[in-house]
């Protein structure tokens, strides 16, 4: 019995170390924040597969990603659900050439960030990051209560809900894919040009100059008349 209660304390020091060690291992560090990634907020909410493969292709997305951490502009975004692309005409997206593809992913893109409150007392119409600085692919947005409407001139659609939203950044659902009027309206043919023109100037610079001078051929006839008339006296 003496060999089993020497070695007792000996456990009993062991075990206690080994507990004290398990309740002091350290917490998992937090996981470091990193940039702000448009495409990964929309894959985490799910059901906006097309608007991400429309984004990726046309390089908006990287657009996007580097305006919001390379500058402290925010970005406002509304994102179509896969089934409202299915809404659209069958053809619709392969009738678009890739520069209306890349414009069609900018109008749906403003370049501040707006909460559904600051809609209300927002100014119409919205330009969008369509069209450059020329602004020519506008919106209009409208409140009703707590319904936020956006109208594009083909498009009426509703803010479905909120995907993401912070100080940079808000992500919200809309239950149409928002097509710009320019796409749908024939731009006004150019004017013709002006069927009058300048009579083309002569060679020599002067209308003058290429006229005809009778003079010279009038002296010429009347000296062959003079000699054919000497010729005749001459056998006469």
């Amino acid at each position: 019995m003496k060999p089993l209660l020497s070695t007792f304390p000996l456990l009993l020091v062991v075990s206690i170390c080994c507990t004290l060690t398990r309740g002091q291992s350290p917490a998992p560090a937090p996981a470091p924040a990193g940039p702000t990634n448009v495409t990964a907020i929309l894959e985490k909410a799910g059901q906006f597969g097309t608007f991400i493969r429309l984004l990726q292709n046309t390089k908006v997305a990287d657009q996007i990603n580097m305006q919001l951490n390379s500058s402290k502009q925010g970005v406002t975004l509304f994102a179509p659900t896969d089934s409202s692309f299915s809404d659209l005409k069958a053809g619709t997206l392969n009738s678009f050439t890739d520069e209306q593809k890349v414009e069609l992913m900018q109008f749906h893109v403003l370049p501040s960030v707006f909460s559904t409150s600051q809609f209300q007392t927002a100014s119409n119409p919205i330009s969008t990051q369509a069209g450059g600085s020329q602004g020519s692919y506008p919106l209009n947005v409208t409140v009703s209560g707590n319904q936020v409407n956006i109208t594009t001139g083909v498009t009426n659609a509703t803010v479905a809900g909120t995907v993401y939203t912070d100080s940079q950044l808000a992500v919200y659902q809309v239950d149409h894919v928002l097509l710009p009027l320019s796409f749908f309206v024939t731009p006004s043919p150019a004017p013709s040009p002006s069927t009058h023109r300048k009579a083309p100037d002569s060679p020599s610079g002067s209308d003058a100059d290429a006229t005809p001078d009778s003079s010279g051929a009038n002296v010429i006839s009347t000296k062959m008349v003079a000699c054919g008339i000497l010729f005749l006296a001459a056998f006469a």
